[in-house]
């Protein structure tokens, strides 16, 4: 028997690789003679980095940048591949919401201004392309942070220039292209379909899951809308209802106005660079999972991407999850076989997450002697 384990990180408290490594020991302690394959996934956002530099042989490149606030410093970096003089930036290393307290998380004061650093960085480094992670933002400020480290210039309607922060974006009356592009092709790598604007888009939809009161949610709707129109009248571009560009507060949106990026699948793109198709072609179950097993997972999420794989493959799918808030009849449709939580009833998230790689180890195990 052939098992291919390919988790995603579980947020703030495993790594895709640290939850591969654990879900392998476990089958493996049970089932001694199981051949165990081990292909550490991610969708764009955080620990895409890591994934992509085990797959393909990359190395780490640090780099110190702006973080999430103004007056943030972070060691941060981008994933370089010499083969093909490539860089990978993974926007949540500068601007990601894991390296905010619950009291500093606020979207109308957080940045991308790092995230923008540190392309430049890639770009001065000599990556004659850079892909560009866009999940687990603390921002939603539409790129324009991002934007302004690449020399572009944000004005209000006094010609000034605007502060940082995505509470801004409602009084952007002017863009000034920077006099000379970084001349990179960029590609997004989303992990949501989302669009900038709307009932579906940034503000709306993650904007609460980054510190903001509702009625910071609508002030932060009302700038993207701003900004996107700013951007159809002075650029030329379409933004506001383009599929993913709501992703990280906007910033693959803003990415195409001011990079002109290409927006791709995340978990494709890893799928393709890891080998993974390959792998489990000849499996008899592929093991993922993530810290929340919900609907989303199922729409352009790493299990959806390896469902869809296996789908064609004729291989079983297991999800291991900190929790599952899915019925047995909302996944099986999706061609997953079954699926397990780590969280018992009544357990505290808190608590599940500091204990997350005991939880995972049990449910592997307890996985392996039922169905392996």
């Amino acid at each position: 028997m052939k098992i291919v384990v390919a988790m995603d990180s579980f947020k703030e408290s495993l790594s895709a690789e640290a939850a591969c490594d654990i879900v392998a020991a476990a089958i493996v302690s049970v089932r001694g003679e199981v051949e165990v394959v081990v292909k550490p996934m991610a969708d764009g956002g955080e620990g895409t980095a890591r994934a992509l530099i085990r797959a393909s042989g990359g190395e780490w490149i640090g780099a110190r940048v702006m973080g999430p606030l103004p007056e943030m410093e972070v060691e941060a970096g981008f994933a370089w591949f010499d083969a093909d003089k490539t860089a990978l930036v993974e926007m949540a290393t500068a601007s990601g919401l894991e390296l905010l307290s619950p009291q500093q998380r606020n979207p109308l004061l957080t940045t991308t201004y790092g995230t923008g650093q540190l392309i430049a960085a890639a770009v001065k480094y000599g990556a004659r392309k850079v892909y560009l992670a866009v999940g687990g933002s603390a921002t939603v400020d539409g790129a324009v942070g991002a934007a302004g480290a690449l020399g572009w210039t944000f004005l209000d309607n006094e010609g000034k220039e605007l502060p940082l922060g995505g509470g801004q974006l409602g009084r952007l009356r002017k863009i000034v292209p920077p006099p000379q592009a970084p001349g990179v092709p960029v590609e997004v790598l989303c992990d949501v379909d989302n669009p900038l604007c709307g009932s579906r888009g940034a503000a709306r939809v993650y904007a609460p899951q980054k510190g903001a009161t509702p009625a910071m949610a609508e002030q932060l709707e009302a700038g993207l809308l701003n900004l996107a129109t700013v951007v159809r009248e002075q650029l030329s571009r379409q933004i506001q209802d383009t599929p993913g560009a709501g992703a990280a507060g906007g910033l693959a949106g803003g990415a195409v106005a001011f990079m002109d990026a290409r927006l791709i699948s995340g978990i494709e793109f890893i799928i393709a660079q890891s080998g993974l198709e390959q792998a489990v072609a000849c499996a008899d179950w592929v093991i993922t999972g993530e810290g929340r097993f919900d609907h989303q997972s199922l729409a352009g999420k790493v299990i959806s991407g390896i469902s869809a794989i296996a789908g064609r493959t004729d291989t079983k799918v297991g999800v291991l999850a900190g929790q599952v808030v899915l019925e047995p009849a909302d996944y099986e449709e999706h061609g997953v076989n079954c699926a397990m939580a780590c969280m018992s009833q009544g357990m505290k998230l808190q608590h599940a997450i500091r204990h997350a790689d005991k939880l995972l180890a049990k449910t592997a195990g307890e996985f392996t002697s039922r169905y392996l």
